[in-house]
């Protein structure tokens, strides 16, 4: 072990030039661009470091993150980290003290593979044991926080060994392999922006937001009624196998309601009428939000 270094390089004339090679005390394992200046994930350290002619300078740094860093993402002044065994937390940059503060995490720990943006105060992100999740800040701590006359004990007080807030958990769902990737973004242009993933056995998949309460509905009670008439050959509960680590919540499973159209005629129109609708209709609404993907 030679210790550890973040290289700088510079794009000149389509050539990468190197310019010089800062030593670190611990891996860095996530980088990322920051108001001009550079974010440093090193071990379980959040680092600010400017560019300097010899080296990087050190600007701000905080220690105070449980196990080890392995994403940064940034959107204004907030700056969002996934630790490996944490989950992900929130850290406000306050300018005028030069300083890196945590203000919200996770009650539950996650190992964390990947995680997206989806909004200023909400966070998609995937584990090590195949689950996604979707978590956000609630509403009237995200006012808080963003006022810079709070006041010095909204920072500095914690809760549960932890960040004096917490986020909500507002959807789980186990994919079954683990998730090395995943994005917010739209397929086909004019398309509709799904949290589409890929996995470590290379399969690519989308969770895709309903547009109306009805259809959450509509695809929550075709998927209880596919539970009961569509049996997987292995005979395991579905509702158990998607619950696999936490219960599954807010989330149709889409795979096995595309499988309507291979049951018999007679159970479609069963399943069909106790949605009020004829099985022309249900397999037109199944294919309607394939389409808002693809």
């Amino acid at each position: 072990h030679q210790g550890c270094f973040v290289h700088v390089y510079r794009l000149l004339n389509d050539r990468l030039q190197f310019q010089h090679s800062t030593e670190v005390e611990d891996v860095p394992l996530a980088l990322c661009e920051f108001q001009g200046r550079l974010l440093i994930g090193v071990g379980k350290t959040l680092r600010i470091y400017d560019l300097g002619k010899r080296k990087l300078l050190r600007k701000a740094e905080n220690k105070g993150f449980p196990t080890l860093i392995t994403g940064i993402k940034t959107v204004g002044d907030r700056i969002y980290v996934s630790d490996l065994m944490e989950s992900v937390i929130f850290v406000k940059f306050r300018r005028s003290e030069n300083s890196l503060v945590i203000f919200a995490d996770d009650q539950n720990p996650r190992l964390m593979t990947s995680f997206a943006n989806l909004d200023y105060d909400t966070i998609a992100g995937a584990d090590k044991f195949g689950n996604v999740f979707v978590t956000r800040l609630p509403s009237a701590v995200s006012d808080d926080i963003d006022n810079p006359t709070g006041s010095q004990l909204l920072w500095d007080t914690g809760l549960l060994n932890g960040a004096p807030n917490k986020l909500e958990t507002l959807v789980n769902f186990h994919i079954g392999e683990t998730v090395t990737s995943l994005h917010k973004c739209a397929l086909v242009p004019g398309g509709a922006e799904a949290i589409v993933y890929v996995t470590v056995l290379g399969s690519l998949g989308a969770l895709l937001p309903s547009q109306t309460r009805e259809d959450k509905d509509f695809f929550s009670h075709l998927e209880m009624h596919m539970r009961q008439e569509y049996q997987p050959l292995t005979g395991r509960d579905h509702m158990s196998y998607r619950s696999y680590f936490a219960p599954v919540k807010d989330v149709a499973d889409g795979e096995l309601c595309e499988l309507f159209t291979s049951l018999p005629y007679e159970t479609q129109q069963t399943i069909a009428s106790d949605l009020d609708r004829s099985p022309g209709e249900v397999i037109k609404k199944l294919e309607d939000t394939r389409n808002r993907l693809l």
